[in-house]
């Protein structure tokens, strides 16, 4: 009986220390803090919304906490969602914003470097309409200066920069030579990628081809970039590479 129960104290010993091992394996994945920036709410004036919740969805998942922020500005324009052309109300980046962080959503402009691990940037127009001038310019838009010196911020401090579907061209125009993808170029599946492919090259920079399940890692520049909707797949492939964007930046943080 004693020999039973100094194997079992033993084995129990054992036990209790891989459970304090796992315990703080796990504890350091779920400490990891992330600031995800919308651009307002909708597909064709703001974030796109599965993409959004794609994220939160991956980093919730990820045991990753979680702050929101936007930028306080008006909207380039307002798009009419049901009937695809522009209205002629204005709207707020941040107000709007607010719908899909449930309104609890901070300016951009309080933005803290030293109290988050990573950062990620949902795609939609709105990341190339109100984050940036791309929707109208091209590789020669303006990044919104909030935005710019954020992300400058997050890259000095090596930091990871995650951005899906158009958003990856931030990147391009913050960090001169980084790699980042947008999908698979020359491929009907992603009507859009190869013009902007070949404008993120313009800028210098290295467009990778790389399909929707699939997230490209920059280790230089610690980004992190997937095209979710650029290409025409089904939502849960989107989803699935937006996971494994999140993943990766985790990873990195």
């Amino acid at each position: 009986m004693l020999t039973l129960l100094h194997h079992c104290g033993r084995n129990l010993l054992t036990f209790s220390t891989i459970q304090a091992v796992n315990k703080s394996y796990y504890s350091s994945q779920m400490a990891k803090r992330v600031a995800v920036v919308l651009a307002g709410c909708g597909v064709y004036d703001g974030t796109e919304i599965h993409e959004a919740s794609a994220v939160l969805v991956h980093l919730s998942r990820g045991g990753a906490s979680v702050n929101m922020f936007a930028p306080n500005i008006d909207q380039m324009h307002v798009v009419d969602h049901l009937k695809g052309s522009p209205s002629e109300e204005k709207r707020n980046v941040l107000v709007e914003s607010a719908r899909l962080a449930r309104g609890n959503i901070q300016d951009l402009s309080k933005l803290s470097v030293t109290e988050h691990d990573a950062i990620i940037f949902p795609g939609g127009f709105g990341a190339a309409k109100n984050l940036c001038t791309w929707a109208v310019q091209g590789k020669d838009c303006s990044v919104n200066a909030e935005v710019q010196t954020v992300m400058q911020a997050f890259h000095g401090a090596g930091k990871p920069i995650g951005l899906c579907c158009i958003s990856p061209v931030l990147a391009a125009k913050v960090f001169p030579g980084c790699e980042v993808t947008v999908g698979i170029e020359k491929d009907d599946k992603y009507p859009n990628t190869t013009d902007t492919a070949a404008a993120i090259n313009q800028l210098g920079c290295k467009h990778v081809s790389k399909s929707v399940s699939e997230s490209l890692v920059d280790g230089k520049n610690k980004l992190v970039t997937t095209s979710a909707f650029m290409c025409e797949a089904p939502i849960h492939e989107i989803f699935d590479g937006i996971g494994a964007m999140v993943k990766d930046v985790l990873k990195l943080a």
